[in-house]
């Protein structure tokens, strides 16, 4: 099955008919038939991005979709905050840097995203992700 992260800015952008990139969001993801997978940092960033009447129904959709959150546990913190100091002149954020340790975790190298910066960032194995939804 084919797995894709995802990170905040497709997601706001499919919730909110508002957001330029809603329509290329919709065709993105009723093509996609893998397992989407993020962390709860992005759904956070997400709904606080989103317009508040949009939340309930983003948090309703993604609980009844292909998307997985994983959990990013305790002892994996330091290993975020060296990503974070590594890329401080981009600012990686927290949220990336969850994206970019489920990468290695899981060995997933596909991402959506609309985040220049993630051509840039690179796994522990020096791998970059491939964006999928450019």
């Amino acid at each position: 099955m084919r797995r894709l992260l995802v990170d905040t800015g497709p997601l706001v952008a499919l919730a909110n008919q508002a957001e330029r990139h809603h329509r290329a969001a919709v065709e993105f993801f009723e093509r996609f038939d893998g397992a989407l997978i993020s962390t709860l940092a992005i759904v956070s960033e997400v709904c606080w991005l989103l317009p508040r009447h949009r939340v309930m129904a983003f948090l309703r959709s993604a609980g009844q979709s292909n998307f997985t959150l994983v959990h990013v546990p305790e002892l994996a913190l330091p290993a975020l905050s060296a990503l974070m100091e590594k890329y401080v002149d981009r600012p990686m954020d927290f949220a990336d840097a969850s994206l970019l340790w489920v990468a290695d975790e899981l060995g997933v190298a596909d991402i959506a995203t609309l985040d220049s910066a993630f051509h840039i960032y690179r796994t522990r194995r020096g791998r970059r992700l491939r964006n999928r939804f450019a």
